[in-house]
């Protein structure tokens, strides 16, 4: 099987324009990248080992990349509400995140936008298993405007 990077490279940069689009973010892909990377980043944290790579099974091979950069085995974070998760994916934005999520209101509202962008690569059997790992607080960002 040959690995065709050009089409995963095209591929990649659709999805961030079609993101930094859905984000009213206009042109500012390198913001649109790392604010999806640290949401994933954040949720990789989340849920299981085994249910990351059912998730990722699904995945195009651009979001696969982004997903595992940098991904090591170590004790995951407790998260128990929204806005610990939200402090997560500020840890993992790193010191932009003072910029790419300015208010909680923001963080949010980014973290809906990516699971409903992100729902034409995953199945509802694969969200409601996601959904099953998460805490009661956060259940919702996975299916809040998602469904319908």
């Amino acid at each position: 099987m040959a690995l065709n990077f050009n089409h995963f490279a095209a591929e990649a940069n659709t999805f961030l324009k079609e993101y930094s689009k859905e984000m009213n973010l206009a042109t500012d892909a390198e913001k649109a990248g790392r604010i999806l990377s640290s949401i994933l980043h954040a949720l990789r944290e989340v849920i299981s080992v085994e249910e990351s790579i059912q998730l990722i099974a699904q995945f195009p091979m651009f979001l696969k990349a982004v997903y595992v950069n940098g991904w090591t085995t170590h004790k995951r974070d407790k998260v128990k509400s929204m806005t610990e998760f939200i402090d997560l994916v500020r840890k993992y934005d790193g010191v932009t995140s003072i910029h790419d999520f300015e208010s909680d209101e923001v963080a949010e509202n980014y973290i809906d936008t990516t699971f409903i962008l992100l729902r034409k690569y995953i199945s509802l059997g694969e969200l409601e298993d996601i959904r099953s790992e998460l805490p009661k607080d956060l259940k919702s960002m996975v299916y809040h405007n998602i469904l319908f």
